[in-house]
């Protein structure tokens, strides 16, 4: 018989909080002699999210991979690194890993204390247990991400889906009543169309209920038609924060994947073979060549292309070890030029 979630994350909890005693003891050991530099120079300040009172990071930590291709140790030694260099926005779902991504970033924040110093968002929608967005679903997901994560208040929720089933009123009003009584902060959409957007502002103004902030839609170097040519007007229009996701392409744009020989044994083997293309790969030469002139990772100039453009305040990036953070947070450092980001724009296009 196929566990529960709730049971998953029940089971997990113990472990959870005994790795993360272990973790954060090897942390403060290695501390002596840090495997990455613990100073990006001169970073960009921390952006404004859309209509919110929220300053962020300008690179969101994905929690996706938290539970699944990183344990607790390994989710631990992300997090510190991630904080260490200044970051303070972690995004995660109460579907990752079946709800261990939130209870592993929930040890984290007890263990580093940290947890007033963190703009924390998770989705909700598509978890086994609280499917959809009726507002008995979406109520009772928040109440079970707010066990997890070990916090009173989720600050950005993101509507996980788009369930046409439920009168999109009914579910506005549901985030507005969690809102009212402080269990989350603000809101966005994820998986939305533009026309979407425009009704939930128009409920907002009609009804008097919160608007949306934020928009989490994928958005990268390669996939860009579906919010250049749609989504980004409604996103200004609407003065909605973007946080692009997959924001590397399921990690094609770092440069780590030449050949199918290179993501052979990948679990997103699938994903990276449509990228392995002619296109793909002009695209991941120029980021190597922009990337030399800044010396940083090819995958910071992919995050540092998304932050030149109009609403964008934080891509949305996963890392499974510490040196990884510390080179997709280079994004935060670098400035393109204009023309720097006209060649990726004509290499991609």
């Amino acid at each position: 018989m196929t566990e529960t979630t709730a049971e998953l994350a029940r089971s997990a909890t113990s472990d959870f909080a005994a790795a993360a005693a272990v973790a954060a003891a090897a942390a403060r050991a290695s501390a002596a002699q840090p495997t990455v530099p613990v100073d990006l120079g001169i970073i960009q300040p921390r952006r404004r999210l859309g209509l919110s009172d929220l300053k962020v990071f300008p690179l969101a930590l994905g929690g996706n991979v938290f539970g699944w291709t990183a344990d607790q140790a390994e989710t631990t030694s992300v997090l510190d690194a991630y904080f260490d260099l200044g970051g303070n926005f972690v995004d995660t779902a109460d579907s990752y890993a079946g709800g261990r991504s939130e209870i592993m970033i929930g040890s984290w924040m007890r263990t580093r204390r940290s947890r007033d110093d963190m703009v924390v968002s998770t989705k909700v929608g598509k978890s086994a247990d609280n499917p959809g967005l009726t507002p008995r679903a979406i109520e009772r997901a928040v109440d079970a991400s707010l066990e997890r994560l070990g916090t009173d208040r989720i600050d950005l929720l993101y509507l996980h889906v788009d369930d046409t089933e439920v009168a999109f009123e009914r579910t506005l009003l549901a985030v507005d009543h969690l809102i009212r009584v402080g269990k989350v902060r603000w809101f966005g959409g994820s998986h939305h169309s533009g026309n979407r957007l425009y009704e939930a502002r128009i409920a907002a103004g009609m009804l008097g209920i919160a608007p949306m902030v934020a928009l989490q839609n994928q958005y990268n170097l390669l996939d860009r038609v579906e919010y250049e040519k749609g989504l980004s007007h409604v996103a200004a229009q609407q003065r909605l924060a973007v946080m692009p996701r997959f924001a590397l392409a399921s990690g094609f744009l770092t440069g780590k994947y030449r050949s199918r020989s290179d993501f052979a044994h990948s679990p997103r083997r699938r994903v990276l073979a449509k990228y392995l293309s002619k296109r793909g790969l002009k695209v991941v030469h120029e980021l190597d060549r922009i990337a030399s002139v800044h010396e940083v990772s090819s995958g910071a100039i992919a995050l540092a292309w998304l932050l030149a453009k109009p609403n964008v305040v934080a891509p949305v990036a996963s890392a499974t070890n510490a040196k990884q953070v510390y080179e997709l947070a280079q994004a935060a450092r670098v400035q393109l030029t204009r023309n720097q980001v006209l060649d990726l724009d004509r290499a991609s296009a």
